[in-house]
């Protein structure tokens, strides 16, 4: 194996009192992920927990993308300092945006006022969507309200909903409650339903289509779609004549697994039965570090793509930044696969996606995926950092042993988190001498290719004094590209390795650690980015 020489490495010094940038970005053509977002004129962007629907244009009649979400106070707070995470949720107003792209958008306004919302008291105001009623050409909002569903009205896209009615779900499923919803309009027929899971325990998944009952918008119907493992999120899209059934694990604010079921119509039978697949390409980062939140489909002149849409609750999760982390879906037949990219460019006119140059090809770079310190001995049980390896060369075997086994990662302090992304960081350190190996293996997959040229590995990291080695590294080719660290790391330093020579299509990066005894490096934000124009 070769050493790369000396000279295409550089150390970038950490300035402490520049902190962690916001990263805003008003965006282009470009969906970039782990970031917040702003609109086109440049203002925070607050949608979660929401829906993006495609309606008539009050004022020209062309059709539009309108996004609804939730808009709460404490997303403002955590934009403005992510070191804190926030245990409450303050609801504020559902926000509308309009966009002809899907990528710049344009505030509308509130369209469902606190005021409006709160008229009969104060309570948990979360996951909503969108219908068009024809009966009465008005269009209404289904939205999680306290322990029922409560419905809005309003005559146009943007305007202003008025409370309805609102419904107790005990008759049809016997909780008051759903356990998360979203609304899914079936473009080839018009018809819109509710996608929802079981109030309590959340282990049924039903569909119940949305239309006129008694002179009242209401639900029409109740199908029973799952029975199984408890599920949220739940939300749909349907591709080429086929009904994808998505939801995540019960993870509170936290990342999940994407699981899905399949039919050929909105009612069943899904497949496989009751038991929910695992999405190709979201095992690596737990779908990019999100939940699964709503989907859009792109039926361009050219091709269509469906965009999955995960909700991050960094703010009451702390795990990164950026509340919306889309990510473009591919398929192989039936089986869809889950394209996890922090950048890429959606062209909606002819639906056709591709890579962005900024793209970091390092799954779970900020250690954010996992959430709780890793081995864990419960739910869910787990041995080694999600997309990460770690091996024990020496030292204590990585088990769920919490006596014994080194525990691979660290929970950020405040101060920390100023510096570095999120509440978790790598941690490479034992109670007695030790050799471990880090790393990751980055290839191409059948729908991402990881193209040859030059690349910059970039990581911060923080560590004691007691190693006879200490090294961040990149292989290709049998070419090895590293940055020997040789003095202890007090503060938070950046790494950068520029240069990286990547050919076949395949790297590893990673890190080599040979450590005395409670010696300890802790890594954070590693990313793998195309340094060629």
């Amino acid at each position: 194996m070769k050493i790369q020489k000396w000279y295409s490495l550089s150390v970038v010094f950490t300035m402490f009192f520049f902190g962690i940038s916001n990263k805003t970005i008003a965006q282009n053509k470009t969906i970039k992920n782990d970031v917040f977002w702003n609109t086109k004129d440049g203002k925070p962007l607050n949608s979660q927990g929401g829906g993006i629907f495609k309606f008539p244009d009050p004022k020209t009649g062309k059709q539009k993308y309108y996004w609804y979400g939730v808009h709460y106070a404490e997303a403002d707070q955590y934009r403005a300092d992510p070191s804190v995470t926030h245990e409450k949720n303050n609801f504020e107003a559902v926000t509308c945006y309009s966009s002809t792209d899907l990528v710049n958008w344009t505030f509308e306004k509130n369209v469902l006022s606190k005021e409006e919302a709160n008229k009969t008291g104060k309570t948990w105001v979360g996951r909503l969507g969108v219908a068009f009623i024809k009966e009465i050409n008005k269009y209404a909002m289904f939205v999680q309200h306290g322990s029922e569903v409560l419905i809005t009205l309003s005559d146009s896209p943007t305007g202003e909903f008025i409370w309805h009615q609102k419904i107790n779900m005990e008759k049809m499923i016997g909780t008051s409650n759903t356990g998360d919803q979203t609304v899914f309009t079936d473009e080839d027929t018009g018809k819109s339903y509710l996608i929802y899971s079981y109030g309590k325990g959340r282990n049924r998944i039903y569909v119940s289509e949305i239309g006129m009952k008694d002179g009242k918008v209401n639900l029409l119907d109740c199908t029973e779609i799952f029975k199984g493992e408890s599920r949220e999120g739940n939300c749909m899209f349907k591709y080429k004549n086929r009904y994808y059934m998505y939801a995540s694990n019960i993870y509170g604010w936290d990342g999940s697994f994407a699981y899905y079921l399949v039919a050929d119509d909105i009612r069943g039978p899904y497949l496989p039965t009751n038991e929910m697949l695992i999405t190709k390409g979201a095992e690596d980062d737990f779908a990019h570090v999100s939940q699964t939140g709503f989907f859009f489909s792109v039926k361009g002149s050219k091709q269509e793509t469906i965009v999955y849409c995960g909700d991050r609750w960094a703010d009451f999760a702390g795990n990164g930044l950026g509340y919306n982390q889309w990510c473009p879906m591919s398929f192989d037949g039936s089986v869809p696969y889950f394209n996890s990219l922090s950048a890429w460019d959606l062209d909606a006119k002819t639906g056709s996606w591709k890579v962005n140059k900024e793209n970091n090809y390092v799954k779970n770079g900020s250690f954010e995926a996992d959430r709780r310190h890793i081995p864990s001995p419960v739910k869910p049980v787990q041995i080694q950092l999600t997309g990460w390896a770690s091996e024990v060369i020496e030292g204590n075997k990585i088990s769920l042993d919490t006596l014994t086994s080194p525990v691979l990662n660290h929970f950020n302090t405040q101060a920390e988190r100023k510096i570095v992304i999120g509440e978790k960081s790598l941690n490479i350190s034992d109670k007695i001498d030790f050799k471990r190996k880090v790393f990751q293996v980055i290839t191409s997959s059948p729908y991402v290719k990881l193209e040859d040229g030059l690349y910059t590995l970039t990581a911060k990291i923080r560590n004691s004094n007691g190693f006879d080695n200490l090294e961040v590294y990149a292989v290709s080719n049998d070419k090895k590209f590293q940055f020997i660290v040789k003095e202890e790391n007090a503060e938070w330093k950046t790494i950068v390795i520029n240069n990286i020579a990547i050919k076949g299509e395949k790297a590893e990066v990673g890190f080599l650690a040979n450590g005395k005894a409670k010696s300890f490096c802790l890594v954070d934000d590693v990313s793998l980015v195309r340094s060629e124009k």
